[in-house]
């Protein structure tokens, strides 16, 4: 019979945050495979938990994944963790994660937290639509891809970032998605817990003068859908009215409801389109 793979998710600060299911389960499994032994110790000490642990992290986690995935195969049971909070996210559970589901080797979830989610539920800004990025890529062009789509989202935006690269990303967030609200979160759950409500300029002119300390959680207001279209009609502004036209009536749409479209596209009312096609008659 083959054994389960459990991620267990961690707290990101404060002990308390951990579930009595994780503690038992860490206590019941036979082996704990932890992002870095020598950090999860100090959490394992503290709740008297002795199960052997492995190693699993960004610079093993291929073959190391293979290797555990046979000793799940061979029955035993496999509790992932991560330095905080919830194992895939942000770090290389996902790859063993993808690999056991391709052996058929049973995979479960016990929730807890994560760093994202808290963050976003209290930055003051929406939160029934978002979109979490992680850490930016750090390779340039990857990242120069993901800054541009980001200027165009329009859900709330979800970053991590480290104290040293904070301000580089806000001077780089500040050019490729102009200036919007922000909340900086950072020491999650515990003492010293901050939420730095600002705009991403705010936040430039604020570390230009202050180092960063700790990690951080951005969470970034989302592009406004007026300013999308204001967009979207300023760049129909160099097209000819009766170009314009003739793109819809080319796919077949009436005369009168390519009218509308025009008139939708352009932020101007219908007999406006209607007044400057009769005068290029």
């Amino acid at each position: 019979m083959q054994g389960t793979l459990y991620l267990c998710a961690t707290p990101i600060g404060n002990l308390e945050d951990i579930t009595l299911r994780v503690l038992r389960t860490l206590k019941e499994v036979d082996l704990i495979a932890a992002e870095d032994t020598r950090n999860s110790i100090k959490l394992l000490n503290h709740f008297q938990i002795s199960t052997p642990m492995t190693s699993y992290h960004e610079h093993n986690k291929i073959e190391k994944a293979y290797q555990l995935a046979e000793k799940l195969q061979q029955g035993q049971n496999i509790a992932l963790i991560t330095d905080a909070g919830t194992p895939g996210i942000s770090d290389p559970g996902e790859d063993l994660v993808r690999i056991c589901q391709e052996s058929g080797i049973p995979v479960t979830s016990l929730p807890g937290a994560a760093a994202c989610i808290t963050g976003l539920t209290i930055s003051g800004l929406p939160t029934r639509r978002f979109t979490f990025e992680g850490f930016l890529p750090r390779e340039k062009k990857e990242r120069a891809l993901v800054l541009s789509s980001l200027g165009q989202e329009t859900r709330t935006i979800v970053l991590y970032e480290a104290p040293h690269h904070l301000k580089k990303t806000l001077e780089e967030l500040h050019h490729a998605l102009g200036d919007r609200k922000l909340a900086l979160c950072r020491e999650l759950t515990k003492k010293y817990e901050t939420v730095f409500t600002t705009t991403i300029s705010g936040a430039v002119s604020c570390y230009s003068t202050q180092e960063p300390r700790g990690e951080y959680v951005l969470v970034i207001q989302g592009k406004e859908q007026q300013e999308i279209r204001k967009e979207q009609q300023e760049s129909w502004e160099n097209v000819p009215l009766k170009e314009h036209m003739a793109q819809y009536e080319k796919q077949g749409i009436e005369r009168k409801e390519a009218m509308k479209m025009v008139a939708k596209d352009r932020g101007i009312p219908k007999r406006e389109v209607y007044r400057q096609l009769l005068e290029r008659v």
